[in-house]
């Protein structure tokens, strides 16, 4: 299991990576690395995919540099933070807290 400590740890620009499909979703989303990174600083792991390939991941939530709440998943071998993608929650989707998933 990750624990969040160890990812905001991590969580400085060169140990950063951000994958070809993040790039894309955060370009479309404007959500900026800057925001990423305050997610991970201030966030909380609600989600975790222990047997995702090539590394464990997580869904942390937390807070963009916009005070907004922000989702973002993280792969990691706790050298590198791979940044798979990053996304403000639909309230449709999600509870309240936005830390649960409804269901459909």
């Amino acid at each position: 299991m990750l624990e969040i400590l160890e990812l905001q740890k991590l969580c400085i620009p060169e140990n950063i990576e951000i994958t070809l499909h993040a790039a894309k979703r955060l370009e479309q989303r404007n959500i900026s690395i800057n925001d990423v990174i305050s997610c991970i600083l201030t966030g909380e792991i609600i989600e975790q995919y222990p047997t995702d390939y090539p590394y464990p991941s997580c869904l942390v939530l937390g807070i963009s540099l916009k005070n907004t709440i922000l989702h973002v998943v993280i792969g990691t071998d706790l050298n590198t933070l791979w940044i798979i993608t990053a996304y403000y929650p639909d309230r449709n989707k999600w509870t309240s807290d936005f830390k649960t998933r409804k269901e459909i």
